[in-house]
This record gives structure tokens, C-alpha cells and sequence, in this order.
């Protein structure tokens, strides 16, 4: 994985390269490459004084998935973290090209057929084999996002920093879904630096569940990060961010709304999983997620509620 993608012309950045590595012994890129030299701020975790975490984009995910305090105050990220890839991947993935790697559709990895995210005139996916695919189709390409990190970050309101721009959110650093050249907006040459979460709510509580087609080493079909703050037996807050279903990492807004102020009852738990696949727009192969959707969303609410 790197830490961004850039153009074919001008040459890719390598961090680790668990992504890279696969993706040029495939001829599905090529071209120069610029090995980077991480610099001390983009290593690690830094906890400034009032309760949030900056996380360098160097940060390997086992790092991540393995820090007690992270654990602690961000149990959603430490979770998803730990179901990233396997072990080995783990250790030498950094945050920065999780959020940054490319595309997984068999078609973009097959170096001998054409799609958009490679100059093609279509999305072959779509007309094609998509059974892994989107189940809310909102662009031309109907490949879902790679990053379960950026889903778990959507779900905390996190922020990026480049070498250009500050302050970005999830959605300013992969887009709407709408652009199906590209898995991300970043310029050519624009490098991610680290990312910072907000200090964690008083009393929240969060989880991860993935659902997977076999039991390990798998790309999640669905996936979701669920934080609640639940007080006098009600949810007072609540965030739902999901991967897996959608070009883009989604909040499930629709959810949300439903179960806010809502008495933890299974029965309003229940109502609300069942507005997640609200506005979805499965493919004819696809609409299988959307009740892997509402059976994830249910039983993370269900537990969260405990």
C-alpha cells in the first residue's frame, strides 16, 4: 500500500508496497517509482493535550491494532484495524496507503482488460461479473472502495493532512463515488501525512463487523464501524459508517436518524438496521449485501446497547 496514488506518467509513491508490489508483478501499473523517507511526524501516534490523536501516515496497521491506549479511547479503529488483511500484510501496511490503495475489481487487476480507472472508455463491471460489487450505485464505477480504514475514520470524523491541504474529511480525500477514474482526490504528487481523530466522546462505546464470503484473509462483502453513546437507556448519539457496498465508504445517515433518542429496545434497533440500505441501488448481482447490510447494522446495535 502507498501513502497516495499518482498518475502513471509521473510515477507512484512506495511506502510499504503491499499493493504496489501486487499490482506492478501483474503489469497493472508501471512506470517510475519514488521510494519515500518518512519523516518523524508521520510515524507513529502523537496525543496533543486535549484528548485527540494524530496518527502519522507511516503508522503500520499492526501498530494500530495492537496500542492499548488507541484501544482505549478508539475501540472502533483498534477493532477494524485487527480485521485488516492477515498478519503479515498487517505489519508492513501503513495507514496512509490504506486509505490510499487502489482498486480491487478483477477487471481493474486483470492487466489485459480496459476499465475506467485505467483510461478505459467503461466500467466492463457493471455489464459484467459484479457479484462482489456495489449495492448503492452512485458513479460509473462499480467497484467498492478498498479501504476499510477510511470507513472506520468516516465513523470517527476524522481528518487528513497532505503535504498541500489540512483538514480534510473522508469524503474531501475520496469523493462522492461520482468520478469512476479515480479511488481517490488526491492531486498527482499529493502525499498524505497523518490523520487526526477527535477526542473520543464521554461513555461512547464501539465495535466492527465485517461480513466475508470465507472465514479469514478475505475482503469484506460488507462492513461496518459503529459508535453509540447510550444514557438512561436511550441512544444519544449514534454514527454508522459502512464499507464494502459503495465506490465510496458510506455514512448510514438514514439509521442514524432512526434510532436517535430512541429507547434501546431490540424492536427500535431492529426498525432502524432496517432503513441502512436506505437509498441503495443494488446491481442485479448485488442486492444480497444489502440484507448482509441490516443484519450487521442489527447485531452491532444489539451489542452496543448491552
Amino acid at each position: 500500500m502507498t501513502p497516495t496514488a499518482m498518475t502513471a506518467t509521473a510515477g507512484e509513491f512506495r511506502a510499504a508496497g503491499t499493493d504496489l508490489s501486487e499490482r506492478r508483478r501483474s503489469g497493472v501499473s508501471t512506470g517510475p517509482l519514488i521510494d519515500i523517507v518518512a519523516a518523524p511526524d508521520m510515524i507513529g501516534m502523537h496525543w496533543p493535550p486535549d484528548g485527540s490523536l494524530r496518527l502519522g501516515a507511516f503508522t503500520t496497521i499492526a501498530a494500530i491494532a495492537a496500542d492499548a491506549r488507541l484501544a482505549a479511547a478508539y475501540p472502533g479503529i483498534a477493532a477494524s484495524a485487527q480485521a485488516l488483511a492477515t498478519p503479515q500484510v498487517r505489519h508492513l501496511a501503513t495507514l496512509g496507503g490504506n486509505l490510499a490503495q487502489r482498486s480491487r475489481c478483477w477487471y481493474y487487476r486483470n492487466p489485459h482488460i480496459a476499465c475506467l480507472k485505467k483510461g478505459g472508455p467503461d466500467c466492463p463491471a457493471r455489464p459484467g461479473n459484479h457479484l462482489y460489487h456495489v449495492a448503492f450505485d452512485l458513479g460509473p464505477c462499480v467497484a467498492p472502495h478498498p479501504s476499510t480504514m477510511a470507513a472506520a475514520l468516516l465513523a470517527y470524523d476524522a481528518k487528513v493532512t497532505t503535504d498541500r491541504r489540512s483538514s480534510l474529511t473522508i469524503g474531501d480525500l475520496l469523493g462522492d463515488g461520482s468520478n469512476g477514474a479515480a479511488d481517490n482526490a488526491l492531486q498527482p504528487g499529493e502525499m498524505i501525512k497523518s490523520v487526526t481523530l477527535p477526542s473520543p466522546l464521554q461513555d461512547e462505546r464501539a465495535l466492527y463487523k465485517r461480513a466475508i464470503s470465507r472465514t479469514h484473509a478475505e475482503w469484506p462483502l460488507v462492513e461496518v464501524c459503529a459508535r453509540v453513546v447510550v444514557k438512561d437507556g436511550a441512544f444519544q448519539f449514534i454514527r454508522l459508517a459502512a464499507g464494502g457496498i459503495a465506490p465510496v465508504p458510506l455514512r448510514l445517515a438514514a439509521a442514524e436518524a432512526a434510532l436517535q433518542g430512541k429507547a434501546a429496545f431490540a424492536s427500535a434497533i431492529a426498525e432502524a438496521a432496517q432503513q441502512a440500505s436506505s437509498g441503495a441501488k443494488p446491481l442485479p448481482m448485488t442486492g444480497y449485501k444489502l440484507d448482509l447490510l441490516t443484519g450487521v447494522v442489527q447485531d452491532l446495535l444489539e451489542r452496543l446497547a448491552r
